[in-house]
């Protein structure tokens, strides 16, 4: 399905809301970090003086559509935003959306949150050795294996 449709009839519904609207452009770049993102639609409305970022979803609500358009407000604020400008404002155009399940994704959305790194061992810790069955012994058991060479791997036993 093309985006294109779907991108114009909206650009043309909010400059039609009346004036105000202001288009700035379509996937418009913003580069955080090391990554690059693509705002769907991008407009400032004059009267209010905010930018007003639009996401568009051909699909139905899912929680994680808030987060992602809570980055892209919070990324315009701090590098499009002016001093004089009020806080942008964003809206997120979807399919259709469960309304409980709208409301609990954007309710507390300002809530504390933490985010932590991980890293993938390739090694089973040795506390935990003795205690799982290994890779060789879990193949043989499914049946995915060669009998003779899970049984000569040894692995870490069970």
């Amino acid at each position: 399905m093309s985006w294109k449709p779907h991108f114009e009839h909206v650009t043309q519904f909010l400059l039609e809301l009346g004036a105000g609207f202001a288009y700035l452009g379509r996937q418009v770049p913003l580069q955080v970090g090391e990554r690059d993102f693509f705002i769907d639609l991008l407009f400032y409305h004059v009267r209010l003086h905010c930018y007003v970022v639009v996401e568009l979803k051909t699909i139905d609500f899912e929680p994680e559509f808030a987060g992602k358009l809570n980055f892209y407000l919070k990324a315009v604020d701090a590098q499009m935003r002016q001093d004089s400008d009020a806080p942008t404002i964003g809206l997120l155009l979807c399919k259709s959306k469960d309304r409980l399940v709208a409301e609990y994704a954007l309710s507390d959305i300002q809530k504390p949150m933490g985010l932590s790194t991980y890293t993938l061992s390739h090694t089973l810790p040795e506390a935990l050795r003795g205690k799982l069955p290994s890779i060789e012994q879990l193949e043989q058991e499914l049946g995915l294996g060669n009998g003779a060479e899970s049984a000569e791997a040894g692995g870490a036993g069970v």
